[in-house]
């Protein structure tokens, strides 16, 4: 991973390597009034569906942000960063409540931080469609 834009459709290795690194990240949505929330969180990111997946609350701003977006989804981006290597996702969310999506992303929000979160039955998966890849490193 040398350059900054980076095919979605077919990263590097060194792309999707930085991807399943245990890295804390940010969330990027946009507020009722356009300004930028940006949150702290665990992404994982599925290269060969195109999908990058947050687990949250429901009640969660992100949640509430990316669903006032209605069924088109939300424009949100998430970023990770380590010395000068970088990774940005860009794409449309959506929240998802559907009990396998939420476990698909459980599972593998395990295996990239090597801990399964607790039980909580507020929990939704937020999937961003991935359309745009950048990257540095």
């Amino acid at each position: 991973m040398t350059r900054h834009s980076v095919d979605p459709v077919s990263p590097d290795e060194a792309y999707l390597a930085f991807w399943r690194e245990r890295h804390l990240c940010t969330l990027t949505t946009l507020r009722p009034d356009g300004s930028p929330h940006v949150v702290p969180v665990g992404v994982t990111y599925d290269a060969g569906a195109r999908l990058a997946r947050v687990i949250t609350s429901g009640a969660s701003a992100k949640a509430r942000h990316v669903s006032a977006a209605g069924p088109e989804g939300a424009r949100v981006a998430v970023c990770q960063v380590a010395g000068r290597r970088w990774a940005t996702l860009e794409g449309r969310a959506r929240v998802r409540t559907e009990p396998e999506r939420v476990a698909e992303a459980v599972r593998r929000y395990a295996e990239r931080y090597e801990r399964t979160p607790g039980p909580n039955p507020a929990r939704v998966v937020i999937e961003i469609e991935v359309d745009r890849a950048l990257g540095h490193g």
